[in-house]
């Protein structure tokens, strides 16, 4: 899971901005494009037959190297499915985040809580809006809403800090074809997916240098990380940190020292 950390007082040029590429993007494939299915993208299906491996990786470079033109931050986290549901079965997860998609949405949260309350003047300036899942909505913002104790650790809350004191409020959950930067979180998650899949040896390159052309869009990425130690640091972690470190992808854990 991944999250675009965007200025509020620059968010009107970079949602112009994206609808731009969208609109050209559908001149090229001549249908109209409304959100760019990262998944499929990236294999040349459906609408994305038209253009060849070489248009589309000119296509991600070209997206990567806008992101770090507009200075937005990125957030990610990560999860080994089998290590998780290992540690659910023994009753290791607490329960306020026992799916994948709270575990995730949760470290995103504290992430950024962490990250911005480093800066003057920052208190409550933060909001959070997730792609739309209905599924996990009510309990993830009664999560937000009711932040439990052992997650104070994670970010160091002071004794007259209010929990996550970063976030205005409960977070907001959006169509993709709407909010359209939902779409550039997904785009980034996908190719931190398959860069930790080929890196741990889950899945076969698909074409020649797959693993070399990933790794420089991944540097960018990296770039624009908010940072590994706060995201999964490396040494000193609290209960709460250690939780997500263990369950994490150690290529992804160790993006920053790689």
């Amino acid at each position: 899971m991944v999250g675009v950390i965007v200025d509020s007082h620059r968010m009107h040029v970079t949602k112009d901005e994206w609808r731009e590429l969208l609109e050209s993007l559908s001149r090229v494939v001549r249908r109209p494009v409304t959100e760019i299915h990262t998944r499929d993208f990236y294999a040349g299906n459906g609408a994305w037959r038209e253009l060849n491996g070489t248009q589309r990786a000119d296509i991600i470079s070209g997206v990567l190297t806008w992101l770090a033109a507009r200075r937005h931050n990125v957030v990610y986290t990560s999860v080994e499915k089998a290590r998780f549901y290992e540690s659910q079965k023994a009753g290791q997860i607490p329960t306020e985040a026992a799916t994948l998609w709270r575990f995730l949405g949760l470290h995103l949260l504290l992430a950024v809580q962490k990250d911005h309350q480093s800066y003057d003047r920052n208190k409550g300036h933060t909001i959070f809006v997730f792609d739309n899942e209905e599924r996990e909505r009510m309990k993830f913002t009664d999560l937000v809403s009711n932040p439990p104790a052992w997650t104070d650790s994670f970010y160091g809350k002071g004794k007259k800090q209010g929990r996550l004191d970063q976030i205005i409020d409960v977070p907001y959950f959006g169509d993709s074809e709407e909010v359209h930067l939902l779409q550039l979180a997904d785009f980034l998650a996908y190719f931190l997916r398959r860069h930790a899949e080929i890196a741990a040896g889950y899945s076969q390159e698909r074409y020649t240098d797959e693993a070399g052309r990933l790794a420089g869009w991944i540097q960018t990425i990296k770039d624009r990380s908010i940072g590994g130690s706060t995201i999964y640091p490396a040494t000193g972690r609290c209960e709460c940190a250690e939780l997500f470190y263990r369950h994490a992808p150690e290529v992804i854990r160790k993006l920053h020292r790689a």
